[in-house]
This record gives C-alpha cells, structure tokens and sequence, in this order.
C-alpha cells in the first residue's frame, strides 16, 4: 500500500509539472523563483524599517528620562576636562636664598620646556601634570638644600676628596707597574691599562668595582636612573613617590637630561685638557719644554698631528714674499719647523720599529759621564738619596750616617754654645747643664760608631778612636771635637774604590744625573751623514749636548769654546721692552767644529752671575758683571757700552785658565751658551731671601739629618738638648714659637673612618691636625711615588714642608681653610655654579646643541700643549728637592690619567659617591652603592680567586 501511495504522488506531480510547462512556457520557473526572492527581500526590508524606527522611538525616551547614565567614569572625565583652567599658583622658594633660587627656577623651567613640553601638549593642553612634575622637583630641592645646610662640609673637601684623588693615582700608577712588568707588546695598550686598572682597583678595595658603570653605557644608564630613584624616594613625599609616570619622568630628565650629559662631558679627555690649557693660560710656552714632551712622546698620533701642523706652517712661510730683516726671520722659523718635522719622523720610526730607548741604560753603557764631586752629592738632597742607597747596598752606610751625624752635633753644639754665651754675659749661669748634654751628645755619637760596641762600626785609625776618647775623658766635648775624624771618613769614602770611585760606575749614578737634569739623551745629534736642519742658526747636534760634551771638561780631548755678543737689538713682547744680545759661539775639538747664535737678555746673564757666584765662591772676586741702569737703559749708546763690557765678561769666563781652575764651571758655561731658551734658577727676590734664609735652612737640615740617623736614645738625648737650648733663649721669636704650639687647632682632629682611608696613603699622626701639609704630602706621595722611594728623601720633604707652612702662616693656615670651605658652599658661590651649569646647557636660554667631537689632529695638538704647559710651570726649586727626573714623569703620569674616559668615569662616580654618603650618612649609601655595583664582572672574577686560594686552607 505505501508503495502504491509514493508512485501515486510521483505520478500526479509529474502531471503537474507537465501541464504547467505546456501552458506557461519553459521560462516560467525563472519568473517564478524571481517572484519568491522578491517576496523574501521585502518583508526583509519592512522589518528593518520597522525596528529602526521603534529604536529611535526608545532612545529618544531614554534621553528625557531622569534615569542615570549606565556608565559615569567618561563624562565624568570629559566635564572636568572642559571646565575652565584656573590660576596656577607656584611657591617659588626653594633654598632660602633668591640669588640662588632664580636660576634654579629657570633650570626647572627650562628642564620641563625642553624635556617634557615638548612631547606633552601635542596629547593634552592641561597643565596640571606639569604642575605635579614642578611641585615634586621643587619640594626635591628644598629637602636636598635643608639637608646640605645641616652638613658639615670641611672633611669631604679637605679629607675624602683628597683620599680619594690619592686613590685613584695609586691605582693608576700600580696599574702601569703591572703592564710593564708584562711587556706584552700585542694587545691594545688602552684596552689593557683599563682592564688591568679596573683589577688593581678591585684588589685595593675588595669591596666595590666600577668597572660595569665606567665601561659600559646601558650599565651606566642603569646605575644612574637606579640612583636617581633612591634619591627621589628620599626626596619626595610619600605620595608623589607612589605616582610611577610622575616618577618615572622625574627620573629619566634627572638620569639621561641632565647627570649623564654632565658626566660624560667632566670625563671627556679633550674637555680635561682644554680646561688644563685654560687654567694656565697665562704661562707662556717654552720651546724647550715642547721639545722634551715631543722626545718623551710615545704616543705616535700626537707625533704625527704635530708633524703636519709644523709641515703646515712650512708651507705658508715658504710662500711668503718678504724682503729685508724678514726674511732672516722667516728662515729661523723655517729652521726650527724642519728640526721639529724632523724630530717627529725620528720618534716616529723608533716607535714603529719598537725600539725604545732608555736614556738610563743608553747613558751606563756609554762611557763617559757628568762627574759630580762628593763634597756636591753630600750637600744636596736628591743626590744624596742615591748615594745613601749606594751605601747601604755595598755596607757603607756607618761612614755616611757618621759624616751627617758629625755636621748635625757641630751645627747644634755651636748654637748651644752660643746660645750659653749670650746667658753668661746676661748674668745667668747654665754652665753645668749645658756642658752634660754636650758630652752626652759627644759619647753618644762615639759610642754609636766608633766604639768596639758599634754595630756596624766606622773602621778608622785607632789613635785618633783613642785621641778622642781620652778627649771625651778628660775635657768638656767642643763643636770640632770630631772633625780630624770626619775628615778622615770623608777621605775614606772618597778614595775607596768600594765608595765614591765605584759608585761613579754604578746605575744609581747614572739616574742620579738624570735626576739632576745633567743626563741628556745622545739620539738627537744630527743625522748620520753629519747633516742636518739647524735651529735658529745652529747646527742640530748642538741642540742637546751629549754626554761626551758635559764629560769633555774632565778628558783628555781639548775642547775650545769661543763667544762673542755680535749684535744687539730692542725687543718688544706684550708691551715689555727689553734689549737682546745675539751671542756667536764656536765649539771646536779634535774631531768636529760648530758655530751657532744663541739670544740672551741683560736679565739671563745677571741670573747666570748669581747662579755660578753660588757654587764657585771664588768667582766672586773675579768675574764682575756691568751693573744695572733703571733709566734710558735702551739708548743705542747705552747698549753699546754695556755690549763691550758683556764681551768682555764672557772673555774672562772662558780663559782657559779660569776653566782649569774650575772644572766644573764648564756645564754652567755650556748650559748657558746653549741654543735654547735659557732657563733661569731664581729671580732677584728670591735670590736675595736665600740670603738670609739659607743659613738657617741648612742648618736646620743638617740637624734634621743627623737626629733621623741616630739611634732613638742618642735621638732623644739630642731631641732634649735642642729643647733645652729653646727653653734657654728670651728671644721674642722663641716665644712666639712656643706660644704657636700652645694654640689648640681649630679643626679637632676626628676619627678616621676606615673605610675611607682604606686605599689613600697613610699619613702620620702629627700631621694630621695640619691640613695643607697633609694633603701636600699625600699628593707627593702620589704623584711623585715618594713612598717607595728612599725615606730619608720623603721626611726631609716632610719636614721641609711642615717648616714652610708653620713659617708661612702658622695657626691661621687651618682657618683660612674653613674659610675657604665656607666661602665654597656659600650662597653667591653655589649660585655662581648653577648659573654657570645654566649658561653652559641653556646658552641665552636654548637648548645647547651637542658640540660635534673634535677632530683627532686638533685633539692630539691639545694635548701636546697641555703637557708642555704643565712642565711649564713646574717650579725649578721642587725639580731641585725631588729631582728633575722623578717630577718629570710624575707630572706625565698625572696627564697620562686623565686621557682615558673609562678611568675619569670612575673618579667622577667615586667624587658623586662620596657627596652622597656625606650628605646622607644615615641613608647607608655605601652599602647600596656596594650593591649597585655587585654585577661587576672583575668582582666576580676576584671573589672566585679569593674563594679558590681560601678552601685549601679551610680543608686543611
């Protein structure tokens, strides 16, 4: 049945479909499906009309209803945003000073202008974000200045700061040590000195290295916004800390606008030596000292940007058209250009081949030195050093710790005795107490060294040991009791060939001579052809008189030396006028002859008279030099006459009789005529205050001498006679003297944090009190290494130093320091300084533009200048105490330091570090610094070594 029902539908549908294809056509079932979609899309669109129209019905009633909004926070936001801005009040007061506050308020002003403004109304013209950002800067700086006014400021300045420039030298100077003793030529030189500077550093402090922050930029970036974070959160309210955008802004215009600008520029080496030039831009340049830097260059760029600046010169000078007295002038700057030029090409092959030469080593194999007599060395103090080392190297030192002791008893026996005279003729009567401590001093000098009891003993005739112990028996002790001893020690150490003769032999001579600038280098002396540039008008190799030169006067050779003045003229430099003389010399030996003009003024030859008159007494009496004439001294007739008397005072000089006589007189002679600028010892004032101060001062130095080489009985046994001598005298400097040391100081000396004294130089307790003297001898000692040096040399500097300041300005020296400090952190002085840091980053109120890194030529030129400047000013009389040499290579060593920007990174950050610990002591600064610096890889490497050598020992 179900099949017969599907087969009738399918039948009757079939019927269907025919029927209407037959009565509508094939086409009807498209107009039929096209009926249909019509139907569907209009009730479609009908009911979308119907719905929008009951929508709009709906929101229209919803928005006149008194019903709230569904959401709040947006209209909310948008109405405040479009009230009215009001008036905005800002409390300008920051430090309590308005000459400080004024320029503080344009920096904050012009931080927000140029950092923040910028970028902020581009987003939003509401001004109450930059209000917040002011609000929280200012009460920053209000909270900084509170603080600073309740520190104390005199330790950091006169104590941390100088400890830590001390530190830093150390480091620096133990760091060259140590790639010397490497000499390993292959690896970066900078590179290396860092790296290994950076290891030094970490072995000193075991603590603390700045190594990460110092090398790397995003590691230093991260420190300081570390920093300024800690800052702000001591700084600033609670609340405002808690804001992290108003934070983070704070931070990063504190960090990348303005702290890490700053330091990069006080860390630039280029920047360093510029203000160097500045700071002595009153000192002229002295050719001789460009000439020395450029020898002791080991820099090949400096070299080369010297060599084309002087080629540079050449080329304009020879392209000049000049006529007349300009052209010998031209040429003498032709001539000095080409012996610059040539000097470099020199120095710069040497150092390209890698074959350096020492002038110590190239002067011990040379043969023939400079002779210094003995009686010269026993009287100087850096000669002495060197001789006293010698002594003690070879077992000889009893003799010359006799012979000073001697000079100090006769010095102090005659003052005691002098001092007992004038008391006698006053009435008074010390006879007895005088006398014992005379003798006391006498037997202790003998039984010290000349006894069998002496240890080392001074091994001497035996008669004059008993002579003078029966002396000492039987008659009161006098000031020449040990002279016929003396002499005979003195014979001794100057004919035993284990002494004097075989000290001339010996290395520590030969840096004595470099010491006392009486070694030269014997590179330069011309090209090996015998030809060679002169120099204004001299032949090259007379520019720097060898070795054999300065030994001719004691050879064999016959050296013949003639000098005429022959001209004269008026000169007129800055305003000065002053009268020249043109000197002809001839040099001529067996082998070789010379001629060269060399220019001295009337001033050169009155400092040379007093200069030979010192050391050749004699002289004196037979050299007289033309005297001086205040007025019309340049009248061509004056200058005439005086041009003959100067010839012949330069006749007399070198009549070869008068050289026999003396022997050494020839170096000063030579040193003199030499083509070079001359090189004056002292001016007429300080000549004439030697007068009467060098009695007194070698006096006193001889007593130094003697007390510091005794034993500590017979040194206090001295110690008190000199005592008793003092409390003797009525004189009215005696009493002012000892009211002097009755004045309590007026900084009180204070606890030495060890953390702080952990890397600077120890000083001694007595001069802890006396500020400048302690900062001079820490940076001497620095500076110039005295402390691994003989220590004899560094008390004498000591004590040298301690008279000058005590002399100078007794008491008030330490308060004219709190002064000082005072007057630094007074309210003109910090607003000069923020104005100063105003003008250089905001210059007529705009942003300074980054100034483009100078060219490399022009940096090394401002280096080569800024050497030269410093050994400039270098005084002659700290040359003469320390030696010629060892302040030459301190002063370097110093210049050398600050051209590297990695290490004047490091000396900044320990400076900014240790301001912080000072302004905020109970913050515990040094142990967040400890921890911001943990991630240093040297650190690390240093922990695990020290871990490494430690568990050994543990397990053992």
């Amino acid at each position: 049945s179900c099949f017969q029902t599907s087969l009738s539908i399918w039948g009757w549908g079939s019927l269907g479909v025919v029927l209407f294809l037959i009565t509508f056509g094939p086409f009807a079932i498209f107009y039929f499906a096209f009926y249909i979609l019509c139907f569907v899309g209009g009730g479609f669109v009908v009911t979308l009309l119907f719905g929008k129209n009951n929508s709009e019905k709906y929101l229209e009633q919803c928005e006149h209803s008194f019903l709230p909004c569904t959401s709040v926070g947006i209209p909310k936001c948008t109405e405040e945003m479009k009230r009215e801005a009001r008036p905005i009040k800002i409390d300008r007061r920051l430090t309590g000073a308005n000459i400080i506050d004024e320029p503080l308020q344009q920096v904050i002003q012009f931080s927000l202008r140029d950092y923040v403004q910028y970028w902020y109304y581009t987003l939003s013209d509401d001004e109450s974000f930059l209000l917040e950002i002011r609000k929280a800067l200012q009460y920053a700086l209000v909270q900084f200045s509170a603080r600073s006014k309740e520190t104390d400021w005199q330790p950091y300045f006169t104590t941390r700061l100088v400890d830590d420039f001390g530190t830093h030298l150390r480091v620096f100077r133990k760091a060259q040590q140590r790639i010397a003793e490497k000499g390993d030529q292959m690896k970066d030189q900078a590179e290396e000195l860092v790296d290994t500077f950076f290891e030094v550093e970490v072995e000193m402090e075991k603590e603390v290295c700045r190594d990460l922050v110092c090398t790397s930029p995003k590691d230093e970036e991260g420190f300081l916004r570390d920093l300024c974070e800690v800052l702000l959160y001591i700084l600033l309210p609670p609340g405002d800390f808690q804001n992290k955008i108003m934070r983070y802004f704070v931070r990063e215009i504190l960090s990348r606008g303005i702290l890490l600008p700053l330091i990069n520029q006080l860390s630039d080496p280029d920047y360093i030596n510029q203000y160097v030039i500045w700071m002595i831009r009153d000192s002229n340049c002295n050719y001789e000292a460009f000439m020395n830097i450029i020898k002791l260059s080991d820099n090949i760029g400096e070299l080369e940007a010297v060599k084309d600046k002087a080629s540079e010169e050449l080329q304009y000078l020879r392209s000049l058209d000049t006529a007349g007295d300009d052209i010998n002038t031209i040429k003498n700057q032709i001539n000095s250009l080409l012996y610059v030029v040539k000097v470099c090409d020199s120095r710069i092959q040497r150092l390209q081949s890698g074959k350096e030469i020492d002038t110590v080593k190239l002067a011990a194999n040379f043969g023939k030195l400079c002779t210094v007599p003995l009686d010269h060395i026993l009287v100087d103090n850096v000669a002495l050093q060197f001789f006293m080392d010698y002594m003690q190297q070879t077992g000889g030192q009893a003799h010359l710790f006799f012979w000073m002791t001697v000079e100090g008893y006769r010095v102090t026996a005659q003052q005691q005795l002098e001092v007992l005279q004038s008391r006698q003729k006053d009435g008074k009567h010390q006879t007895n107490q005088t006398k014992g401590l005379l003798r006391a001093a006498a037997v202790g000098v003998y039984e010290q060294y000349l006894s069998e009891k002496a240890s080392p003993r001074v091994n001497i005739d035996d008669n004059l040991v008993a002579k003078l112990a029966e002396t000492l028996n039987h008659e009161d002790p006098t000031p020449e009791i040990f002279d016929d001893i003396q002499r005979k020690v003195y014979d001794l150490m100057l004919r035993d060939e284990r002494f004097y003769p075989s000290f001339k032999q010996n290395v520590l001579y030969v840096r004595m001579l470099a010491e006392l600038d009486m070694l030269k280098d014997p590179s330069f002396r011309g090209s090996d052809d015998g030809e060679g540039e002169s120099f204004n008008g001299s032949p090259t190799g007379s520019i720097n008189l060898s070795l054999d030169d300065l030994s001719n006067v004691t050879s064999d050779e016959t050296v013949q030396l003639h000098a005429y003045i022959s001209d004269t003229g008026v000169c007129n430099d800055h305003g000065k006028t002053y009268a020249l003389y043109a000197i002809t010399v001839h040099r001529r030996n067996a082998s070789s002859e010379e001629t060269w003009k060399t220019y001295r003024r009337y001033s050169d030859f009155h400092d040379f008279h007093m200069r030979i008159t010192e050391q050749f007494e004699n002289l004196a009496n037979i050299l007289k030099l033309p005297g001086k004439k205040t007025f019309n001294n340049m009248d061509r007739e004056f200058l005439e006459k005086r041009k003959k008397d100067l010839n012949a005072y330069l006749q007399l000089l070198l009549n070869p009789e008068m050289m026999k006589a003396s022997p050494a007189l020839a170096h000063y002679v030579y040193d003199f005529l030499e083509n070079k600028a001359y090189s004056k010892g002292k001016g007429d004032f300080a000549r004439k205050m030697d007068t009467f101060v060098n009695p007194l001062r070698n006096s006193m130095r001889n007593v130094s001498n003697a007390v510091k080489s005794l034993p500590d009985s017979l040194a206090e046994g001295m110690t008190k006679m000199s005592d008793n001598m003092g409390k003797m005298s009525e004189r009215l400097g005696q009493d002012i003297k000892q009211s002097f040391f009755k004045v309590p100081p007026l900084i009180q000396k204070t606890y030495s944090d060890p953390e702080h004294c952990r890397v600077a130089a120890p000083i001694d307790d007595n001069v802890d009190d006396n500020i400048p003297l302690r900062v001079m001898l820490l940076l001497m000692d620095e500076v110039f290494d005295l402390k691994e040096r003989n220590q004899w040399l560094r008390r004498n500097i000591k004590n040298l130093l301690q008279q000058l300041i005590r002399a100078t300005y007794g008491d008030t020296i330490n308060r004219k320091i709190v002064d000082h400090v005072d007057w630094m952190t007074s309210p003109e002085q910090v607003a000069d300084a923020v104005k100063r840091f105003r003008d250089a980053f905001w210059p007529n109120g705009i942003l300074a533009e980054t100034v483009p890194r100078r060219d490399k030529a022009i940096r090394m030129r401002t280096r080569v200048a800024g050497k030269t400047k410093l050994l400039e000013v270098m005084p002659d009389e700290l040359k003469h105490i320390i030696g010629a040499e060892t302040t030459r290579k301190g002063i370097l060593r110093v210049f050398e330091m600050f051209q590297h920007s990695q290490l004047n990174k490091r000396m900044v950050y320990v400076f900014l570090e240790r301001f912080l610990e000072t302004l905020f002591p109970q913050n515990k600064f040094h142990e967040l610094f400890n921890k911001l610096h943990s991630r240093s890889k040297q650190m690390q490497r240093y922990k695990q070594r020290l871990h490494s050598t430690q568990a050994p020992s543990l397990q053992k």
